[in-house]
């Protein structure tokens, strides 16, 4: 299932990581765990943000995605589920005829 997560991270803890020269290996590993289809950075409720578009396959692997922004970053994190416009579609189409979706 396709989820965006958002994580707004501790302006204090984030920068110290900066400061550290870690933040760069730490998105890196992110990156590369979660081979999302998006990612993008900015500002979000005046702190640092990540929004990254992903396919998560198991929840289970939840934690071994948020710790280490909770743990390095301080961070807040939020798993939204998200659509294409085409799931979007064909869902609606799904639920016009009565049926499933899936």
């Amino acid at each position: 299932m396709r989820f965006m997560l958002i994580v707004r991270m501790s302006t204090e803890m984030a920068n110290a990581t900066v400061r550290e020269g870690r933040v760069g290996d730490l998105l890196q590993r992110s990156m590369e765990q979660l081979q999302p289809e998006a990612a993008y950075f900015g500002p979000m409720d005046g702190m640092r943000t990540a929004f990254i578009v992903f396919n998560l396959d198991d929840p289970a692997k939840i934690p071994a995605i948020s710790e280490p922004f909770f743990q390095e970053l301080g961070a807040r994190v939020d798993f939204i589920p998200v659509m294409t416009p085409e799931d979007l579609a064909r869902g609606l189409a799904a639920q016009a005829q009565g049926t499933s979706a899936g």
